[in-house]
Formats: structure tokens, C-alpha cells, sequence
């Protein structure tokens, strides 16, 4: 959006939520110092200190892209605009906020990535954690995560059908995990994903 040149403004051709906590999360604290190294030698005492809040949680996160609006905000280039869509999923897969890393070192990839090929209509599933899911015996957070996930997607679809979905497309890192109502739509690894959905892509394009 450009205010003082209007008719430059582009729409947007994609929609990026909030990452939420899959689960009820607590907040820490990191007391940290700071010492500057070139003071005079009988100065004593720190020069900076502080708290840092931080927190470990298991998130969700949820984009989509609107195909229609990507060819025409690439003036109609096909191969831009699959080669366009092909980086926003690997971006969107691989993307970890680089806040604080060098004192967190926070490189977890998805445990999960599932995508969705449709004609027409959005599905977000951020109220399958309506209710925070919890560690159980025979899951962890990541695996109960997976199983709310996949029960919450069982309701949309038994609601409201599948007939505008071209494909779906899903992995993850838990190979034994058994879902129900994605399972199938497992793929070996992400490349099989991604590439399921480029194929996928000059079907739902009008």
C-alpha cells in the first residue's frame, strides 16, 4: 500500500495467522549481565542487567495463498507464479524467528506439515486447541497436537464435505503415529508435499 500513489497498491495474494500455543504455556524468566570489557580496570559491578521472558510451547501455524490473485499480481506468468508458490511453502515450512536465538538456539522444524489444495473456501484449524491438548502415555505434546489436529479436520470435513478440495497433502517426523482422517494424505517428506501441491496448483487456478 503506497498512500500517495494509490493506484500502485497491489492486493495481497496470501494470509499469514499468528502461531498459537497448541497448549497451555508458562512463561519464564532468563536474568542475564552484561559486562562492558573496556572500562577501567578498578571499576567493579556490571553495566547492564535484566530479565528476559521466554517460553517452550508446541505451536500452529497457518497460511494460505490465494492462486488467482498471485497470477495476476505476477501479470500472468505461470512459471513465476509456481516457482513463487513452490518458495512460500518451503518459507513457510523452514521460517523460525531469529529473536534471541544465539542465547535460545531455538532450530526445531514442524513435527507436522499438512497442506490443502482447493477450488474454493478456507480452513483454518487453530479451534481444534480450543482446548489445550496435554501430555498423555501415549503421546507427547507434538503427538497429542497431531491427534486434535486430525480429529478437528475429521469434523470440518464431516460437516461441510470435501467437494472443493483438489488434494491434500501431509507429513510428519512420527512415522508410526496413526491418524484417522489424514492419513490419507501421508506423504514420505515435505518435497513429496510441496510437489503434490505444484501439481495440484494448475487444477484449482481458474
Amino acid at each position: 500500500m503506497l498512500a500517495d500513489l494509490p493506484d500502485r497498491n497491489v492486493s495481497a495474494a496470501s494470509q499469514v495467522a499468528h502461531a498459537l500455543s497448541t497448549h497451555q504455556v508458562s512463561m519464564e524468566f532468563d536474568f542475564y549481565t552484561a559486562v562492558d570489557d573496556l572500562r577501567p580496570e578498578d571499576t567493579e559491578g556490571a553495566d547492564m542487567l535484566g530479565i528476559v521472558e521466554f517460553n517452550s510451547a508446541c505451536f500452529y501455524r497457518y497460511a494460505n495463498v490465494d492462486l488467482a490473485q498471485l497470477s495476476e499480481n505476477l501479470a500472468g506468468d505461470a512459471v513465476l507464479a509456481q516457482r513463487t508458490l513452490d518458495a512460500f511453502i518451503r518459507a513457510s515450512v523452514s521460517a523460525i524467528p531469529t529473536g534471541k536465538q544465539n542465547s535460545m538456539a531455538a532450530h526445531n522444524p514442524p513435527a507436522l506439515v499438512f497442506a490443502v489444495a482447493r477450488e474454493r473456501g478456507l480452513w483454518s484449524l487453530a479451534n481444534a486447541f480450543l482446548q489445550p491438548v496435554r501430555p498423555q502415555r501415549d503421546g507427547d505434546l507434538m503427538g497429542q497436537s497431531a491427534k486434535a489436529l486430525d480429529r478437528y479436520w475429521g469434523q470440518l470435513s464431516a460437516m461441510y464435505g470435501q467437494g472443493s478440495i483438489a488434494g491434500m497433502w501431509m507429513a510428519m517426523l512420527d512415522g508410526e503415529q496413526q491418524l484417522v482422517h489424514l492419513g490419507s494424505a501421508r506423504q514420505t517428506n515435505l518435497q513429496a508435499v510441496v510437489q503434490g501441491v505444484l501439481d495440484a496448483a494448475s487444477i484449482v487456478r481458474p
